[in-house]
């Protein structure tokens, strides 16, 4: 990827992130799981996790490092373990909370409680929200070892998925205010991506 590209990757991916929270229903009630809203706000989730991945792909392209290559590997790890979970919740629970209101069986939202605190399920979307956050920490790290882009551009994006199990135990306007940060940070890299630069850039190196 280009650095224009990883830029642009960045930037939606940011907003995204931004939009998962805004749109997404505050409540996790059938209705909420139920509704357009809930599928969007998580789809939205979806991408932005592969929008990062790609993006941190082309940060290494452009510093050229080991560090921003790690960061890049861990975060395709971390999104493959995160992507199924969301998958679940977003088109499972929706079709299991649309019957629900259908048949008018409030039993059947057990179903949603026993996907999503299942030993297996949430070990592997906690373990890929780690690895995301260990990536975007050394990609944060990589950016700021550098002498291609402005040392702190990487930091607000870094924090936001060190935050990301976190903020699930908020209130509500906590999470939204998270997605705020996300996409303060997407958006704060792909500009220096783009015309932030300082110093000479590093040598690009390729995968393999």
């Amino acid at each position: 990827m280009s650095s224009k590209s990883s830029a642009a990757a960045f930037a939606a991916a940011g907003i995204l992130f931004f939009v998962y929270p805004a749109v997404r229903p505050s409540g996790d009630d059938a209705a909420a799981m139920a509704s357009t809203a809930w599928l969007a706000g998580h789809t939205a989730a979806m991408i932005g996790f592969v929008l990062l991945a790609l993006a941190l792909l082309g940060l290494h392209r452009l510093l050229g490092d080991r560090l921003s290559l790690r960061a890049a590997a861990v975060s395709w790890a971390g999104a493959g373990l995160t992507l199924p979970y969301y998958g679940a919740e977003t088109f499972g629970l929706h079709v299991v909370a649309q019957r629900s209101l259908r048949d008018q069986a409030p039993a059947l939202m057990e179903l949603a409680a026993q996907f999503r605190y299942g030993g297996v399920p949430v070990t592997m979307f906690a373990a890929g929200l780690v690895l995301l956050a260990a990536g975007a920490v050394m990609a944060a790290v990589s950016v700021w070892r550098s002498e291609t882009l402005p040392r702190w551009s990487g930091t607000a994006l870094a924090l936001g998925f060190a935050l990301f199990i976190p903020q699930f135990f908020g209130p509500y306007p906590l999470r939204i205010a998270h997605g705020v940060l996300i996409m303060a940070g997407g958006l704060w890299l792909a500009a220096a991506m783009i015309g932030g630069r300082r110093g000479k850039p590093a040598t690009t190196s390729t995968i393999g």
